[in-house]
């Protein structure tokens, strides 16, 4: 099939352009699927052999009421393709379509972006093909019912599709496991050797061939100091098909690689990298940046192991959250059963945390 370049729009196409969405079909305005808490549903379920090409999605109350809170981590999106029982893409819905925390906010990338009003408009063009079938399910769990409004934009095709390859995403959340900071800040931060990508936090860990093509990451610095407070200092570690460390793709920094520099907390935007949520002073807060491989996808022939440091050494603790996308041959490994909404919700903002909060999070 042909590509989206500006270069190739005059060449003749096959296939037909077709589309699923929550109109109205009665040729009246209700143009939306109601969910109700605890609903899971399919809202799309194709035959035959296609490729997805744009999803929008937006979502609001039922009754009209002002948005529920961390709504986009409440409600889940999981993508099967050719009949697969476990799940290509599973991930919540904001964070799916690029930040986390619950939130959105108005960004823009090539294949993610979260448009006005506020970033509630979800719009994804990463294209998804699919030989016999693809089904997407959306599961809520919110406390509220919601109007759900969307459009999935696909071609169908009367021949098979030209790759093996099926499109992955998975979504991640962890409090990384750091050292204990009663040492000085100077080897808090910069101190110690990491020799073998041991402990690192994990974006991706997937076996099979294909490439991997980006991911955002979500931090909430959770650590209470004067002191300087950079989270940023651990290095990125791709580990392609069992290697050693050091690994083929070892970079220097996580601000290196999301390719900012010089621990930013200026939020910007571009097509392949950007820092939507830039943090507070010191770097306190909530933090959220993206980086897509579209011009530079990471090939793997057997597996790829996504991870970075948190914090030089991995001595920091902090609450880490990530989406991951991929392609790649099924079967794919099994993605596990996604966390419960209340292991799901963002830490509060205010710092210090009660000790019960962290263990309400993180305790699974």
């Amino acid at each position: 099939m042909l590509g989206s370049s500006l270069r190739d729009l005059y060449r003749t196409r096959q296939g037909k352009r077709k589309r699923a969405s929550s109109y109205d079909t009665t040729g009246g305005n209700r143009d939306y699927l109601k969910l109700y808490p605890g609903d899971k549903k399919n809202i799309f379920d194709i035959a035959g052999s296609g490729c997805i090409t744009h999803i929008w999605m937006t979502m609001a109350p039922l009754d009209d009421a002002a948005i529920e809170t961390f709504l986009h981590r409440k409600v889940v999106l999981r993508m099967y393709w050719d009949g697969e029982e476990n799940p290509s893409v599973q991930a919540p819905i904001g964070d799916f379509f690029g930040m986390g925390h619950g939130i959105t906010k108005n960004y823009c990338s090539t294949p993610l972006a979260m448009s006005p009003e506020d970033g509630r408009s979800l719009n994804c063009f990463f294209p998804m093909p699919f030989g016999r079938n693809a089904r997407i399910e959306v599961e809520s769990n919110a406390d509220q019912p919601i109007k759900f409004y969307y459009y999935v934009d696909y071609e169908q095709y009367a021949f098979p599709i030209d790759s093996e390859l099926r499109f992955h995403a998975i979504w991640h959340r962890e409090l990384t496991d750091g050292i204990e900071d009663n040492i000085s800040n100077a080897f808090f931060e910069f101190g110690g050797k990491n020799t073998t990508g041991d402990g690192n936090y994990v974006m991706l860990d997937a076996v099979g061939k294909g490439h991997y093509v980006g991911c955002n990451l979500n931090i909430h610095n959770l650590r209470m100091t004067r002191e300087w407070n950079w989270y940023g200092e651990g290095d990125d570690m791709i580990f392609i098909d069992g290697e050693p460390w050091p690994p083929s793709l070892h970079g220097t920094g996580m601000e290196d690689y999301f390719n900012t520099a010089w621990c930013p907390t200026q939020e910007y935007h571009s097509p392949n990298h950007g820092i939507i949520l830039g943090g507070g002073p010191n770097w306190s807060g909530k933090i959220s940046a993206y980086r897509f491989h579209i011009e530079d996808p990471v090939m793997f022939d057997t597996s790829i192991k996504v991870t970075i440091e948190h914090g030089h050494n991995n001595h920091r603790s902090d609450d880490y959250s990530s989406t991951a996308y991929w392609y790649q041959t099924e079967p794919h490994k099994d993605h596990p059963i996604i966390l419960p909404v209340d292991k799901r919700l963002p830490l509060p903002e205010i710092l210090p945390f009660k000790p019960e909060d962290l263990k309400k999070c993180f305790d699974y």
